[in-house]
């Protein structure tokens, strides 16, 4: 196993993302946020687009972990998050240790493969985001050097399967592969992290939960006798 992998073994990735709209939408605010989590005790910082990384690199001493989506090709049957080579490129450019892409065996300009390839012949590994046990396969045969729960429930072919954390896939992906399996996707509780470890996980990536005040404030929100989601008084 790769050195920086396995630093993050049995360990905390946070993700620091925000879409175009955000009210955190500012790469200084997502550098605070980075440090924030660092301080909490994240063992990796993972980030979108070439000048979070950069800034983060700068920011923090642990791994930082790139993507790059491609909003214009989200959607359940289009590879969007790092699609293209050009792209992978530009982020280890910008300092990610280690690079995340989709790493399903589904159509795309640059094949998955050569995404690897050019990634690792520039010092850097990449992580493979996938929606199935078979992706998983897929991906560590292409030359991946972890693979992450990301993608299930958000392709095609999982689409409506996942109703919270993907504990099933995550079993299923300890089992099918060798490289290390990053649990991602929906974790929002301390018993959702510990139980993603005892299915198998290396390391367990949490975002929303942590770094998206929006959503952790409606889900207090929604507690309240007046939200309008709230049960109605008695």
């Amino acid at each position: 196993m790769r050195p920086l992998l396995t630093r993050l073994s049995g360990r905390l990735v946070v993700s620091v993302q925000a879409r175009e709209g955000s009210p955190l939408r500012h790469v200084d605010t997502i550098v605070r946020l980075a440090r924030a989590a660092v301080e909490g005790g994240a063992a990796a910082i993972r980030v979108n687009g070439p000048d979070d990384v950069a800034a983060v690199r700068e920011a923090v001493r642990v791994p930082v972990i790139g993507l790059w989506k491609d909003e214009s090709l989200r959607s359940p049957t289009s590879v969007f998050i790092t699609p293209t080579v050009e792209r992978a490129v530009a982020l280890v450019e910008a300092g990610a240790d280690v690079v995340a892409a989709d790493g399903t065996d589904r159509p795309r300009t640059d094949s998955f493969a050569d995404l690897v390839a050019a990634v690792h012949q520039r010092g850097a590994l990449v992580m493979a985001d996938v929606a199935s046990a078979a992706d998983g396969v897929f991906a560590e045969r292409s030359g991946a050097d972890c693979v992450g729960t990301t993608l299930a429930g958000y392709t095609a072919e999982t689409a409506g399967e996942v109703d919270g954390p993907s504990f099933g896939l995550i079993a299923e992906l300890a089992a099918a592969v060798r490289v290390p399996v990053l649990a991602e996707g929906r974790l929002s509780t301390p018993d959702d992290v510990a139980t993603a470890f005892a299915r198998g996980a290396h390391a367990a990536v949490v975002g929303t939960a942590i770094t998206n005040p929006t959503w952790i404030t409606g889900q207090l929100a929604a507690a309240t006798p007046t939200h309008p989601t709230a049960p109605a008084p008695r």
